[in-house]
């Protein structure tokens, strides 16, 4: 094992061999002190291979540490490069946010690297294709099929060969014919097309009032440079892309890149579509649905400075961009952004930081902004750019709250009379429907009417979730199914199994009963097809080939339905039943969007939103139409109680296969908590779900005041607490998102 940088001595070694700390993707914190071979040179940046251990593997020639000693070029420890890649150097400023988030969220950096180091076969030349093209006078016997490859080969013009088979509607026989006659000549092509420089004035839109000052603010601060925030609050459809638009089309004129943070992949074929209208090319894409080729290119692209724009995930935040100048968070609001496994991270709050250490300008975009981009705006710290009516001749919809208990759905059913009057008068009239409940499957839980046995999952402390469509019975967090049976599995009753409340499928087989003449779609995550499927579905509902939409909140993350003219929302309280302290926003955000969609194009949509607690402070806000109100009293309350943003949290999540370990872990860390004022340790507390994959899990949660460095009392805290053994597992979560 190489010595770490930490051991390093005697900085003014002698002259031989020169030693680099270099930083590898494993879960480590430390740079490991390496020789650079004595023909090569290995600068601060460099990707590199070397060994470890037994295994070669990737790592980046990284900054001397604070403090550090350098190690004898003598010492026997020291192990050499083996390689370094033909590749750009990673930026400073995208070594400095790796040891940023490494520090902020107490990950090890190599952990924080390996997300950047996450397209290996980039660091390799891509191979060249066989190709061929035209070099002699045509064969003596000039077939129909050969005069078709010489048409197609027409402008001297190289083609690979696969290409040319296909493009002339031949067999590749009779290509290799014309190569043996010396008609045609083997050649090898570069492999991938150059990517297209998007054209900032290509397709220039004109803009409302409001859209062109808060253009002209955004082209400002590309064009001054230097770090700032810049909120763009826009109300549903009130043309915020086209603004940040303007923004993107600024930096690249400026020669830069630009890129533009989506909280979902289905969100990427009708953005695309959008982008290519006004830049003329389609941008680069980074998101788990790219193809390994395409994802090497865009890596390579990225770090030569080739791709101009990238349109990502929030994994596409750790690209080793050349020269990044703008950062675009779309929907920041999402809870998407949020990283909940492995490197745990927030790409909202870690663009702002990129911005930062970059010394450039990020945009956050949204129409229900966080309560944390809301306060900072508030206080100066962002500034605020407001879109308060929606572009062209869309209207915002009435919405009107249904009270569930009177008069309530008729038995069976889940949509009140009223709501489904309003439909069927919709469809009636050609305009489209849109039909929300933020919970997939067909039922919640299974259960026998008979003997009363429940369907539990084996793995998790959660009830299986009947999928309908698929016949079988599913856990949304460990992924154990079972066919549905026909009789129970604990008394043997036949026909005795009852679905228990409705999830999508069943709102989709009673919109199938009440109209079955109109043309419906079913979205989901977790639908046959997966995400190809749903962009086509999406689509198609886009265009008008359906006349009502069944789906979770997938339908609320920025979609445009031009002919969409009411939204039901099935079951408003869902999420205000939790104990989650972000649970009003996250409602307020989720309803305010869903109902957005309706009225893009025209005046008199409307919202039906279905609720058993209609007098809920956050109700009243939505069916008012007062979100100033609302985000005034939510920040009052979070004022009052200390929490984010006015306070800062962090989840401690202790696991283990068995309860007792993990008890016992979680009980030793609470009492190892140093004292400190302004830190309070709640816990530990079983997990709202205390099994999950098998692990057992105990919750431990810091809450501090702001000004209290957390990162530091947590530091303290580990270093204290015993070491956990036997399995037992211990992930911070700092500002959590989820209290699950």
């Amino acid at each position: 094992m190489p010595a770490p940088t930490s051991d390093l001595f005697a900085k003014t070694a002698p002259a031989g061999p020169r030693v680099v700390p270099v930083l590898v993707p494993v879960a480590l914190d430390v740079a490991y002190s390496y020789r650079v071979p004595l023909d090569g040179d290995a600068p601060v940046g460099s990707i590199v291979e070397v060994p470890l251990g037994p295994r070669r593997v990737l790592g980046v020639v990284w900054d001397e540490e604070p403090g550090g000693r350098g190690l004898s070029t003598g010492d026997n420890r020291l192990r050499e490069i083996v390689r370094v890649f033909d590749v750009p150097p990673l930026a400073p400023a995208m070594r400095r946010f790796v040891d940023w988030v490494g520090r902020y969220y107490l990950v090890p950096r190599g952990m924080v690297l390996r997300m950047v180091l996450r397209a290996p076969e980039a660091l390799e030349p891509e191979a060249p294709v066989r190709g061929v093209r035209r070099a002699g006078p045509p064969p003596e016997r000039l077939t129909a099929a050969r005069a078709r490859v010489l048409e197609v080969l027409a402008g001297d013009f190289a083609w690979s060969r696969g290409g040319l088979v296909a493009a002339a509607a031949v067999s590749a026989s009779v290509v290799d014919g014309l190569i043996a006659q010396g008609t045609l000549e083997e050649v090898w092509l570069p492999s991938g097309l150059p990517p297209g420089r998007p054209d900032p004035s290509y397709g220039a839109r004109d803009l409302n009032p409001d859209q062109a000052a808060a253009a002209a603010a955004l082209r400002a601060a590309v064009a001054e440079g230097g770090f700032r925030v810049d909120l763009l609050d826009g109300v549903t459809g009130s043309g915020k892309t086209e603004v940040y638009f303007e923004a993107v089309a600024a930096t690249v004129a400026a020669g830069r890149q630009a890129l533009v943070l989506l909280p979902e992949i289905a969100l990427t074929a009708e953005f695309l579509d959008r982008f290519v209208a006004r830049f003329g090319v389609k941008p680069a894409e980074w998101h788990s649905d790219v193809a390994p080729k395409t994802r090497a290119r865009v890596w390579r692209g990225v770090a030569t400075g080739d791709v101009a724009v990238v349109v990502g995930a929030r994994s596409s935040l750790f690209l080793p961009f050349a020269d990044l100048g703008l950062v675009v968070v779309d929907e920041e609001h999402d809870g998407a952004y949020k990283q909940e496994d492995g490197a745990v991270y927030h790409a909202r709050d870690m663009g702002v930081v990129r911005g930062r250490l970059g010394d450039f300008p990020v945009i956050l975009a949204s129409a229900t902004p966080s309560l944390e981009s809301w306060v900072n705006a508030e206080q100066g710290r962002y500034r605020r750019l407001s879109l308060p009516s929606r572009a062209g001749a869309g209207r915002p919809p009435a919405i009107v709250a249904l009270d569930l208990r009177r008069p309530a759905p008729e038995r069976g059913r889940f949509l009140s009379p009223i709501l489904a009057a309003a439909v069927r008068d919709t469809v009636a009239a050609g305009r489209q429907a849109l039909l929300f409940l933020n919970r997939r499957g067909y039922a919640p839980l299974t259960l026998c009417r008979s003997c009363g046995h429940r369907f539990e999952c084996p793995n998790c402390s959660t009830w299986l979730v009947e999928h309908r469509f698929r016949g079988v019975l599913t856990c949304h967090h460990c992924g154990h199914t079972v066919r549905r049976p026909d009789s129970c599995p604990e008394c043997g009753e036949l026909d005795a199994l009852v679905a228990c409340g409705p999830g999508i499928e069943r709102i989709a087989e009673e919109a199938a009963e009440l109209f079955p003449d109109a043309r419906r779609l079913v979205l989901s995550s977790d639908l046959p097809g997966g995400t190809a499927r749903m962009k086509l579905e999406l689509a198609a509902f886009a265009k008008g080939e359906a006349d009502i939409v069944i789906g979770t909140q997938i339908l609320a993350k920025g979609h445009n339905f031009p002919l969409l003219a009411l939204v039901g929302v099935v079951d408003a309280d869902l999420g205000l039943a939790q104990g989650d302290p972000r649970a009003a926003e996250k409602t307020f955000q989720l309803i305010q969007q869903v109902t957005g969609r309706a009225g893009r194009s025209e005046a008199g949509a409307r919202a039906f939103v279905q609720t058993r607690a209609p007098e809920h402070p956050v109700l009243r806000a939505i069916i008012a139409g007062d979100r100033d109100g609302f985000y005034d009293s939510e920040i009052a309350e979070r004022r009052r109680a200390g929490l984010p943003p006015f306070g800062r949290l962090a989840g401690l999540i202790v696991s283990a296969d068995a309860r007792e370990p993990a008890f016992a872990q979680a009980r030793a860390l609470a009492l190892a908590a140093p004292q400190q004022d302004e830190v309070t340790v709640l816990g530990p507390a079983e997990a709202p779900i205390a099994v999950v994959r098998g692990r057992h899990r105990f919750r431990l949660l810091v809450q501090v005041a702001r000004h209290v460095d957390l990162q530091a009392f947590l530091r303290r805290w580990m270093a204290a607490a015993p070491a956990a053994t036997g399995g037992v597992r211990v992930q911070i979560d700092v500002d959590p998102q989820s209290f699950l």
